[in-house]
């Protein structure tokens, strides 16, 4: 068994706090750890570091993870030489990982999750492994709705398939697209539907199978590669073969054409880091649901008077609220956001806007 993680998303909604050089897996939000730091850990409970393997998208990440994990193995630290989302990432780090072990299976990771408790998330990934191994099956990991989500996409649960230990797994019917709150509401209410947490367990050799039968301009590039993986001229193999990758998500991809496929339906606690709601939901409160966050070594105050539900984000300077609710307030040295949690998502419109003024200073 072997897990890889996927450590190269930018995190925009995030911002202006997650910017191109920190995105917000190297962040310390939680517990004064990175998000990545908390992913290799937690995949630590069940697999040494050597079967590890992380894929991000430059040298200076790179040596981020270095920096923050200093015992992992920089060979199993696979840097893409372009962005090509998550399709060709998860191929990648096939080829090397089946190049170490043909028989391996893979549990993916991204390095922004956050999951408990931790017993029974890795239960369950152990569970979904032994199946993936015996029955040359793709597994997807499916989370039972909290709540009408329309940032996710979801998963359509058929028929039963077996229980493993407490692990129940079902065939997979369809994924679809992330719905409108009127569809996200009636897939919530109606059982039949989980979320896509976009995390996988599979063998090295299924997946590349699959490749080769939905994604045939992805396996061709893969297996010029491979061969490759490991060797001295490995770098400039890469580089030149990798620029020929379409860009396309492992969902489009694989999950929406493979037909052999089965869903999970987990019951534990798991939220994708993906917007300032996410993060106010996942840290400590006061008496009155307001989460405060100073970076600041010196300096950094809060001054609260009568606020609900807020997040508050100071790097150095004072910062009063007065008689504000559910509002997110995150505070730089260049730039200050102030949005609403119910508008969370739409962050990363101002990115957006940034990119399209060319405003680098403040991506």
């Amino acid at each position: 068994m072997y897990a890889l993680i996927l450590a190269g998303g930018g995190g925009t909604r995030l911002w202006p706090v997650s910017r191109n050089k920190t995105p917000k897996q190297f962040l310390k939000l939680f517990n004064n750890q990175t998000l990545t730091q908390i992913t290799v850990a937690r995949l630590q409970k069940i697999l040494p570091l050597d079967r590890i393997f992380i894929v991000t998208v430059s040298d200076a990440y790179k040596n981020e993870i270095l920096k923050e994990i200093p015992k992992f193995h920089k060979e199993n630290i696979i840097v893409e030489p372009a962005r090509r989302e998550t399709g060709p990432a998860h191929g990648l780090g096939a080829i090397h990982i089946y190049k170490k072990d043909p028989d391996a299976v893979i549990i993916t990771e991204a390095a922004d999750r956050i999951v408990r408790p931790l017993p029974l998330y890795l239960d369950t990934l152990l569970d979904a492994a032994n199946v993936a191994y015996s029955e040359k099956i793709l597994i997807a990991m499916g989370i039972e709705p909290r709540y009408p989500h329309t940032g996710l996409g979801h998963l359509k649960k058929g028929k039963k398939h077996k229980k493993v230990r407490g692990t129940d797994f079902f065939v997979l019917d369809k994924f679809v697209e992330k719905p409108p709150p009127e569809l996200a509401k009636k897939y919530t209410e109606s059982g039949d539907y989980l979320w896509n947490a976009g995390q996988y367990v599979w063998r090295a050799d299924t997946l590349l199978t699959s490749f080769e039968k939905n994604a045939p301009d992805i396996y061709k590039v893969l297996k010029n590669i491979e061969p490759h993986v490991f060797h001295k001229d490995a770098e400039h193999i890469l580089k030149e073969q990798y620029k020929k990758m379409p860009s396309i998500s492992v969902d489009y991809a694989i999950s929406e054409k493979e037909k052999s496929f089965l869903v999970v339906a987990a019951d534990f606690y798991w939220t994708d880091i993906g917007d300032w709601k996410e993060v106010w939901g996942n840290l400590p409160k006061d008496s009155r649901g307001n989460v405060i966050i100073s970076t600041a070594g010196d300096g950094g105050e809060v001054i609260n008077i009568d606020s609900t539900d807020a997040l508050i984000h100071t790097d150095g300077r004072v910062i009063a609220a007065v008689d504000v609710d559910n509002l997110i307030i995150i505070d730089t040295k260049d730039a200050l956001l102030v949005t609403t949690k119910s508008r969370a998502q739409s962050v990363k419109k101002v990115v957006e806007k940034l990119k399209e003024e060319k405003r680098m200073d403040l991506l």
